[in-house]
């Protein structure tokens, strides 16, 4: 039920109306809806035209609403979701042991050694799908710099345009919606959007699927393997 706080005293006195709990509507600070509206575009523009990496951008941007008094400086630490900053903490240690521990490398020469079985487009399609599971759990750039050196070594072992596996490699690298950690977009909406994160499997992974089958049967029509 809805109404005005000047009609809570005589809403408190009818006998057949019981006020258990008050929750108060937001306040909202209309006339900051300019400013804050103009910082939104600058950080998306900023980095949408590569003026500024996005986090600096965003950093930035949140400098500017503190300032601006669109947001309090209280509310601002409120917003902070300790969740994704532990998240982001895991992720980063994971990506490093996958790399210490040889792991990453253990995986790439495998690939390289099922080539002669299976052919480039296989290959091309496996470079696609290694690349984007290792990208649910370690950053799209770390993923994509792991494996792109072994995809042109792959293909000067085959004797063909490494063309199409870096575009594997990259595409891969940036289509990963399976897990929160997936790619930076996905850490930015899931502490906001109050996702969970067996709702990014449920949804990403049919996603993962089909891109991995358009990837394959597309990336070697659209760059030619010779």
């Amino acid at each position: 039920m809805e109404v005005r706080r000047v009609t809570l005293p005589r809403l408190r006195r009818d006998p057949d109306l019981v006020i258990v709990t008050e929750v108060g509507l937001p306040e909202f600070r209309r006339h900051k809806i300019l400013p804050a509206v103009l910082i939104i575009f600058g950080i998306v523009g900023a980095a949408t035209f590569d003026l500024l990496p996005i986090a600096t951008s965003a950093l930035i941007g949140c400098i500017l609403l503190v300032s601006t008094r669109c947001i309090s400086l209280e509310e601002a630490y409120r917003a902070i979701e300790l969740k994704v900053i532990f998240l982001l903490a895991g992720v980063l240690t994971l990506g490093a042991a996958l790399e210490e521990t040889g792991a990453a490398a253990r995986l790439s020469a495998e690939m390289l050694r099922a080539h002669d079985a299976w052919g480039p487009v296989a290959l091309i399609s496996l470079f696609y799908l290694v690349t984007t599971l290792l990208t649910e759990f370690m950053s799209n750039n770390a993923a994509a710099a792991l494996l792109a050196p072994v995809a042109i070594a792959a293909a000067q072992t085959l004797g063909v345009d490494p063309r199409p596996f870096l575009v594997a490699v990259t595409f891969a690298a940036s289509a990963s919606f399976m897990t929160p950690m997936g790619y930076q977009t996905n850490i930015l909406v899931y502490g906001p959007g109050q996702y969970r994160f067996s709702d990014f499997l449920r949804i990403g992974a049919p996603l993962n699927i089909m891109f991995w089958l358009l990837a394959t049967f597309l990336i070697p029509r659209l760059w030619p393997l010779q």
